[in-house]
């Protein structure tokens, strides 16, 4: 529900075959909850860390997981890149919200999300152009913002550069993509800061992204 001081109301909108941004999906009351239980998940152990690539160079957004640790480029039990801890569950009523989620977007789900990852964006991080590749499922990505709004660049299949859309993220904003969007590019080119729901008391954007492993 857009609040009452928005002077021109954000409504669904269609970023490609497949890909929707729904605004305010997250009531103010579940953004709280959201942001409580991302403090407690992201405290030691197999908490919030700096991921490294290949290369040498390190993602400017730090990141935690649920369910299944995601590393560059793959999957693992425990937290290989970092203190070696086992990752934490994933909660089935986070699960649930991804179904709802992909159901508000228009998708069918069969499988129960079992991926969580999620960035944690200073007012100077970034994310570049990527695509979510190393899930075996060609389940919808779900995302949930909270916090500073995020410019969210989303792309196309074939390319890391044009065309693409960008779209600022607030607060509770929603954005599910799969069908033929389901491998498209994208990215967080950056963040405006001060920009968080004062009642939330967060500084910085976290980025909450469900996925299906399709791993068993």
């Amino acid at each position: 529900m857009a609040p009452a001081d928005e002077l021109f109301p954000r409504t669904r909108t269609v970023l490609g075959p497949g890909a929707v941004h729904l605004p305010h999906w997250l009531t103010p009351e579940e953004q709280l909850r959201l942001v409580a239980a991302c403090r407690a998940w992201a405290r030691p152990p197999a908490g919030l860390r700096l991921v490294r690539t290949p290369g040498g160079g390190a993602m400017t957004a730090r990141q935690f997981c649920l369910g299944w640790h995601w590393y560059p480029y793959g999957y693992a039990r425990t937290v290989v890149d970092g203190d070696g801890a086992p990752v934490k569950p994933m909660p089935a009523a986070l699960a649930e919200l991804g179904r709802g989620a992909a159901e508000a977007a228009g998708h069918t789900v069969g499988e129960a999300y079992d991926i969580a990852l999620v960035n944690f964006y200073d007012a100077d991080a970034r994310m570049g152009m990527h695509r979510d590749s190393d899930e075996k499922s060609d389940a919808p990505v779900v995302s949930l913002s909270l916090g500073d709004t995020g410019v969210f660049r989303f792309g196309n299949t074939r390319t890391r550069t044009k065309p693409y859309t960008d779209v600022e993220l607030r607060s509770g904003d929603l954005v599910v993509f799969g069908g033929p969007s389901r491998l498209a590019y994208h990215g967080v080119p950056r963040v405006l800061p001060g920009t968080a729901p004062p009642e939330l008391g967060l500084t910085g954007r976290l980025n909450i992204t469900l996925r299906v492993s399709g791993l068993g």
